[in-house]
């Protein structure tokens, strides 16, 4: 069974060679206790624009934690608002670190802000993030009724960014569904009717859902789908590393998944200079990611 799972992954590492994929250098060498112990922590950004080198916002950023040693998967999410320092533009809310100097400029704020040393990522735009979910088969999801009005109307509006094949399929009402493309991305941007954390907690949904439906096609399926998955994504990962970082998260599954929203200690308030941001305590907040992330 070894041999085979060998053969499988060096047989991928040659496929991916040929893949057409937006590389860039990793800009920080991982230098955190992640790499004694296990774990390996990659950022997932959703830019809310086309836009993958810059000048969009990152509206959506997840580190993702692949911990071998206790075999499970973590997700936790950044808040958009928080009010942070972005080397040569001051204090701003980290959403525009992306907007200023695309991922590297982001993960150098996220790393100098919270006490990490991140150095690889992996950003979506609206369009590959909806070509993803449609390849993989959708992502299963629970719709409450506080969400049905808000998402039907963020489900036109993602119907109508990028011609579609189908006749729109609205959400009758609360339940679980197996969500499309654009039905995912309208469920991932919907807020206004709860909160920003609210709406975390949904991305976080769909990337579960993402992994699940995924390991359900198996080591086959995962292969057969990269090559459309990557083509849309700007990533630092190297194709070693998409193998191998992908294998074992499969194989982990989602059963043990943990979540956390960050900054967990916060205040939101409204500054003249910059509308609303999201204070956080510095203290008690970079205590509790760490204690998340490594304990």
């Amino acid at each position: 069974m070894k041999r085979k799972s060998s053969s499988i992954i060096l047989a991928i590492f040659f496929m991916l060679t040929f893949f057409k994929v937006t590389y860039a250098q990793p800009a920080y060498e991982d230098a955190n206790s992640s790499a004694s112990c296990g774990i390996k922590n990659i950022l997932l950004i959703g830019v809310d624009g086309e836009n993958l080198e810059r000048y969009n916002r990152s509206d959506t950023m997840i580190i993702m934690s692949i911990d071998q040693e206790n075999n499970n998967i973590k997700l936790t999410s950044l808040g958009r608002d928080t009010y942070v320092d972005i080397k040569g533009h001051g204090k701003e809310k980290l959403t525009h670190a992306y907007a200023y100097g695309g991922p590297d400029l982001l993960i150098e704020t996220i790393n100098n802000n919270f006490g990490l040393s991140i150095d690889r990522y992996a950003t979506v735009n609206f369009s590959s993030f909806m070509k993803i979910i449609d390849l993989i088969g959708g992502v299963e999801v629970e719709v409450t009724e506080n969400d049905v009005e808000a998402l039907n109307q963020f489900i036109k509006i993602c119907y109508n960014l990028y011609p579609q094949e189908k006749d729109i399929e609205l959400i009758d009402s609360a339940g679980t569904y197996n969500l499309n493309g654009y039905q995912a991305l309208a469920f991932s941007r919907i807020r206004y009717q709860d909160s920003t954390d609210a709406r975390n907690s949904r991305q976080r949904m769909v990337v579960k859902g993402a992994l699940d439906n995924l390991k359900k096609s198996g080591i086959s399926g995962y292969i057969g789908s990269l090559n459309i998955i990557l083509s849309g994504v700007k990533t630092n990962l190297t194709p070693s590393e998409i193998v191998i970082l992908g294998y074992k998260a499969l194989r982990i599954g989602t059963d043990n998944m943990k979540t956390l929203e960050f900054p967990y200690y916060k205040e939101e308030v409204r500054l003249k200079e910059a509308g609303w941001v999201v204070l956080w305590d510095k203290d008690k907040n970079l205590e509790l990611l760490d204690s998340f992330l490594y304990n």
